[in-house]
């Protein structure tokens, strides 16, 4: 029985710091089953390893191969659209590494392509440089275009909020390759390895974890441990296939087994082993 998951983390995973109660169990679960899984963020400061140790130190059990970051993703389609080419990035060290492993320079003249990540050390003199290499010509990518990002301290400006305002002082829309671009979307799954019938995405956020995986035919499930509330649902036009309080009500092998898992694959071909597995935790 073929099936993966693709998984948000903020707001799924963790919220701030603390683990949410059933993450690691639930991942656990995952591996002792054999079951793939990829952990999605739209957060391009940090690399795959810098995310991994994050959450190893947090008590979730992954490895770097567990990780998959809207950096990656925007690495991996410009290295497809034109091969050593060249950016101007406002970013940290995620997308610069991400950048460099797929073949890009990082320059500060005459760039192929303004990129925009996440950043801390913003200045006006970088927003500057970026609204004249693009209105010469350079083409503006967004990692992602989430308009802030959640921290231990409140809310800051997200990757979209800087984007928003090259492309006001430009008149130029940026391309988003993160989450619900089908780009990522399609990337993160092919990395997974799983067909578009075995993915099965699980996030809070409607407009983009939920939207992503209803635009790519994948399954999806909202945990409400998040953004996203109950009553929310009815604002959206369309709706994830399973709606749970949180990731623990997919630590119930029964739930997991019968619930989530059929809807991958209806010839109840289930191997032998995730059956033991679950008479003897039921």
């Amino acid at each position: 029985m073929k099936k993966g998951f693709l998984i948000d983390m903020d707001g799924v995973m963790y919220r701030s710091a603390e683990l949410i109660p059933g993450a690691v169990e639930f991942i656990r679960i995952l591996r002792e089953w054999n079951i793939p899984f990829l952990f999605l963020t739209n957060n391009s400061q940090r690399t795959r390893r810098d995310v991994a140790t994050k959450l190893e130190r947090m008590g979730m059990p992954v490895e770097e191969q567990h990780i998959f970051t809207c950096a990656m993703a925007t690495a991996r389609f410009l290295a497809r659209q034109r091969p050593g080419g060249t950016a101007y990035v406002i970013g940290e060290g995620g997308l610069l590494n991400a950048l460099h492993q797929n073949g890009y320079a990082v320059v500060d003249k005459s760039p192929d392509y303004v990129v925009v990540g996440e950043g801390r050390t913003l200045s006006f003199e970088m927003l500057e440089h970026a609204v004249q290499m693009v209105v010469g010509g350079a083409k503006l990518i967004a990692t992602n275009l989430d308009p802030n990002c959640p921290t231990q301290h409140g809310t800051r400006p997200g990757c979209g909020a800087i984007v928003s305002l090259i492309e006001s002082a430009t008149g130029i829309k940026a391309f988003s390759v993160g989450k619900p671009s089908p780009v990522m979307m399609r990337i993160a799954r092919k990395e997974l390895g799983m067909a578009t019938s075995e993915t099965i995405m699980i996030g809070d956020t409607m407009e983009t974890d939920i939207l992503g995986g209803v635009q790519m035919g994948y399954r999806t499930i909202l945990v409400l441990t998040g953004s996203t509330k109950r009553e929310d649902l009815a604002k959206y036009a369309y709706q994830p296939d399973i709606v749970v309080d949180s990731v623990a009500d997919l630590c119930d092998p029964d739930k997991l087994l019968h619930e989530v898992l059929p809807t991958m694959n209806r010839d109840d071909d289930t191997p032998h082993d995730i059956r033991e597995w679950v008479a003897a935790n039921s």
